[in-house]
């Protein structure tokens, strides 16, 4: 019996993919992943936290953030403070488990009073905006600086942003500019942002549009929302990127999904005006009542005239 081409090609890959599935199963980080789950199953609660993140990121497992979860309740109920914090962040993304600000609140809290530093991080950002707790700008910059102190470059960015800002604490540009650069090398994309935010503005640093539009490209492929937000701002007014409002709107978007309150009011401009996308007034106002639920205080004003 002869044999197709087509045939031997298909054996070819059957063969190729048995070969992959045997040297993943062989590799290093995949024996380390299933340690991490024996180990946790035998009551290492210490294992459970680690082997829920690489079920969070789908490092050498599937990912699974509900299965996660289940991992770092285990670790939290054992005494592992960075499990309550990280459950905290699932429980406040809505990620495999059910959203609930109020328990992410709580782990938060109980996470950074054992001593996670990124939980401290988080529970910054919440007394910052006052969500969920009565808004305490130096409580939360007690607590970015704690986590900063720490080394966690989530604090450092957001404490770079009181800095730069003047909020809770005498305005600082140069020690902003290091924080940002220190979180931003460190792949946080809120860092990234604020350092963008210096080079438009020349400030400190050196004026540059394209370096700072690659920051917030940077900062937005991270799925940070301020990231699309500057990046989109950029586009619009042509600095250091092609001036391009069909692309400007698909920036704004995403950051207005990430609940950026400016971009979806910016988005309804643009629609408003029929810039990048179609005239349609409609679509506008909704967006600008999105715009008035997360937070954008102008947009809470009448309807403007079309």
């Amino acid at each position: 019996m002869r044999i197709s081409p087509t045939e031997n090609s298909r054996d070819a890959v059957r063969l190729l993919l048995v070969l992959v599935l045997t040297l993943a199963g062989c590799h290093p980080g995949n024996k380390e992943a299933k340690r991490l789950r024996g180990a946790c199953d035998s009551g290492d609660v210490k294992a459970c936290n680690d082997y829920g993140q690489k079920l969070l990121k789908g490092e050498y497992v599937l990912r699974d953030d509900s299965t996660a979860g289940l991992k770092f309740a285990q670790a939290c109920a054992g005494g592992v403070a960075e499990g309550c914090a990280r459950l905290g962040l699932l429980y406040q993304g809505g990620k495999g488990i059910k959203r609930d600000s109020a328990r992410a609140l709580e782990l938060f809290r109980q996470g950074c009073d054992g001593g996670a530093l990124d939980g401290c991080a988080r529970l910054a950002l919440l007394y910052r905006d006052g969500l969920g707790v009565e808004k305490d700008v130096p409580h939360a910059t007690r607590l970015f600086d704690q986590a900063c102190s720490g080394g966690n470059l989530i604090g450092c960015a957001h404490l770079g942003t009181l800095y730069a800002e003047g909020t809770g604490l005498t305005p600082d540009l140069p020690r902003a500019a290091e924080l940002f650069q220190r979180s931003c090398d460190g792949k946080i994309p809120a860092g990234c942002v604020g350092l963008g935010r210096l080079h438009t503005a020349g400030t400190v640093v050196a004026q540059n549009d394209s370096l700072a539009s690659k920051l917030f490209e940077r900062a937005c492929n991270d799925d940070e929302a301020a990231g699309c937000f500057y990046l989109a701002e950029q586009t619009t007014a042509g600095k250091g990127v092609a001036l391009d409002f069909e692309a400007a709107a698909q920036l704004y978007r995403r950051a207005c999904g990430g609940r950026y309150a400016l971009a979806c009011y910016k988005l309804a401009d643009l629609y408003e005006k029929g810039a990048g996308v179609g005239r349609d007034p409609e679509r506008a106002a909704s967006l600008i009542r999105r715009s008035c639920e997360f937070g954008y205080t102008e947009a809470c004003t009448p309807p403007r005239s079309s």
